[in-house]
């Protein structure tokens, strides 16, 4: 053959796998089931994503809400799905939450999906209103210890990500106050401005207005570092070192397929939903919500829902709520 001949059979010969990689699983749609409903951040972060991920796989994506019975139906709905990568779920922290909040469910939780990697995670905060006395963290824990169960901190309902979160942050700091649940955000806003409750723990981003308006005060936040949005928020545990160490708390996203998807398939997801992910209007999408984007293997999300599983559960059972 030619040397140039070869050259150009070469070039193109190489060009397979990335010609390969670049075409769509087949030409229907892959559809996303969403255990929440449309509008919120969770809908909106995986809608980012999923927009990146059509443009570079040339692939059709629908998303599915299906909210309501605490996801069950939605992931119910993705267990049971072909194995073809054209059925996914969007998995949360509440997924790891349902497995230990229900006696029994119609799938295994960690068995019946395929991960395939994390999308975002954003943080939870202890909020005070804007003219409460309560002026810090050490203020609220001090005047939980020297009053023991009057201090009331509202949540949204019972065996949601933040009741949960407020109930480990009272037994991780030892104190005893009063859990109080609401029906939905606005509720435990209202009842946080109105003095009906002293604090309030909640996910930031839907309140993160507020907080900048001056209507409300983000005492400290749950997670594991301070968010770049709250700079000079601290978090739990930097505010009480000895009795919150480790202390770590964020709510997440993420993507998982039915359990007997190919791997090459999961690989193929995992690496569009990871480029979707480090692209910087998508980061700055997420980060605009609230949403720290950042992507994972699908061993990491894997080991992450179990061992939220095994958290959640043990933080139900201590508090003594009930399973459904």
């Amino acid at each position: 053959m030619h040397r140039r001949n070869f050259s150009r059979a070469l070039v193109a010969f190489s060009a397979l796998p990335l010609l390969a990689q670049a075409q769509p699983l087949s030409s229907r749609p892959i559809r996303i089931v969403v255990p929440f409903g449309a509008g919120g951040v969770a809908d909106l972060t995986i809608r980012s994503v999923a927009q990146k991920m059509t443009e570079s796989m040339g692939q059709s994506i629908v998303i599915e809400n299906k909210p309501g019975a605490g996801g069950v139906v939605a992931a119910d709905t993705v267990a049971k799905a072909a194995p073809d990568g054209h059925t996914l779920f969007l998995m949360s922290n509440g997924t790891a939450v349902t497995a230990g909040l229900f006696k029994s469910l119609p799938y295994d939780t960690v068995n019946d999906f395929a991960p395939v990697s994390t999308l975002g995670f954003f943080d939870l905060a202890v909020l005070v209103a804007a003219d409460s006395k309560i002026q810090s963290l050490q203020e609220l824990i001090a005047q939980a210890k020297s009053q023991p169960g009057k201090i009331n901190i509202g949540t949204i309902n019972i065996g949601s990500t933040q009741h949960l979160a407020a109930e480990l942050f009272k037994t991780t700091l030892g104190i005893d106050v009063q859990v109080v649940p609401f029906n939905g955000t606005p509720a435990v806003v209202n009842a946080l401005r109105g003095k009906q409750v002293d604090a309030a723990v909640e996910i930031l981003a839907p309140v993160l207005a507020q907080v900048t308006g001056k209507a409300l005060r983000a005492l400290a936040v749950m997670g594991d570092k301070r968010t770049p949005t709250l700079p000079a928020v601290p978090t739990v545990a930097e505010v009480d070192p000895a009795a919150s160490k480790g202390f770590s708390v964020a709510s997440w996203n993420a993507l998982a397929a039915p359990s007997k998807t190919s791997a090459p398939v999961i690989a193929r997801l995992n690496k569009e939903v990871n480029a979707a992910l480090a692209s910087p209007e998508v980061a700055k999408r997420l980060r605009d919500l609230g949403v720290e984007a950042r992507g994972s293997t699908p061993e990491q999300q894997g080991a992450l829902l179990t061992s939220d599983i095994k958290r959640w559960s043990e933080v139900i059972q201590r508090a003594g709520i009930p399973r459904q």
